[in-house]
């Protein structure tokens, strides 16, 4: 407990894109922020929606933007999966995976049988039963989805495969505008099997939950610092944790002054140095 007699605080979660870096440029004073967290002797943990880049591949990001990062402080929303996988459902073993090669591969380097759903059938496939059997779906985003995919995936949820989506983000941000996002694909899976998933990022709090969970931490131990009130804010209002609204990525004063509901924080920040003086550290 703290003076205040509140839990003390053991656990900060960063959101990534709008937090920590914009794009390529880093935000000002994030590094610092992370680095000053550090000296505390607080856990840091690094979560994105994001399940086509494997864990690894934002080590060297980070690094270059002066963030002092561990691999195991990275994760992604098929990371999250897996975790939720082995705490939850253990039986599983085999899975389909509708994605990029990077949720593929991660999958398989965490010792599931796992196969893509571009594998499962060939091209003359007409929707029989599939040649084995998968306890369950992870669907995320793949630039590669096409009909054969579709008619693999929810061919084996519909022989019972757990239906999971890393995340259900309809659309994603680019350079010049958007691209249609995971979420896009779990609705064509969901029309086409008539089954609902398990969607684990945010904002939903399975890929929150599966931080603290394998973190030993309590939701009142924890804080997520997030700039996207619609996901990361929502995201640990229902796991339960403190939230901070940080002012450096799609939401600004104005925007912030008008949330209520699952969308309002805790706190609001203008940056990483106002962060540093919400959470009672200094950035010196």
């Amino acid at each position: 407990m703290d003076r205040s007699g509140e839990p003390a605080l053991r656990l900060v979660i960063f959101d990534l894109d709008g937090v920590m870096y914009r794009g390529r440029e880093p935000v000002p004073g994030a590094a610092a922020l992370v680095a000053a967290l550090h000296r505390r002797d607080l856990l840091i943990r690094f979560a994105t929606n994001n399940s086509m880049t494997t864990r690894a591949m934002y080590v060297p990001r980070l690094m270059a933007m002066g963030v002092a990062v561990e691999l195991d402080e990275i994760v992604t929303s098929t990371s999250a999966t897996i975790d939720h996988l082995r705490a939850h459902l253990p039986e599983v073993g085999s899975v389909m995976a509708v994605g990029a090669s990077g949720m593929l591969e991660e999958l398989q380097e965490a010792g599931f049988d796992a196969m893509a759903a571009a594998d499962a059938v060939d091209a003359s496939y007409e929707g029989g039963p599939l040649d084995r059997s998968f306890g369950a779906v992870i669907a995320g985003l793949d630039p590669s989805f096409d009909f054969r995919r579709l008619a693999a995936a929810t061919t084996a949820i519909r022989a019972g495969a757990r239906f999971i989506a890393t995340n259900a983000d309809l659309r994603y941000p680019t350079p010049t505008g958007f691209l249609p996002g995971a979420g896009s694909i779990v609705a064509a899976l969901r029309a086409a099997s008539g089954e609902e998933p398990l969607v684990i990022g945010k904002p939903e709090p399975g890929i929150f939950s599966a931080i603290l969970e394998r973190a030993g931490v309590r939701p009142e131990e924890a804080v997520a610092i997030g700039d996207n009130p619609d996901a990361d804010i929502v995201a640990a209002h229902r796991a339960g944790m403190r939230s901070i609204l940080v002012l450096t990525g799609v939401a600004d004063a104005a925007l912030a002054a008008t949330l209520d509901g699952e969308r309002r924080p805790d706190q609001v920040a203008r940056d990483p140095s106002d962060v540093a003086s919400l959470l009672g550290v200094s950035l010196s």
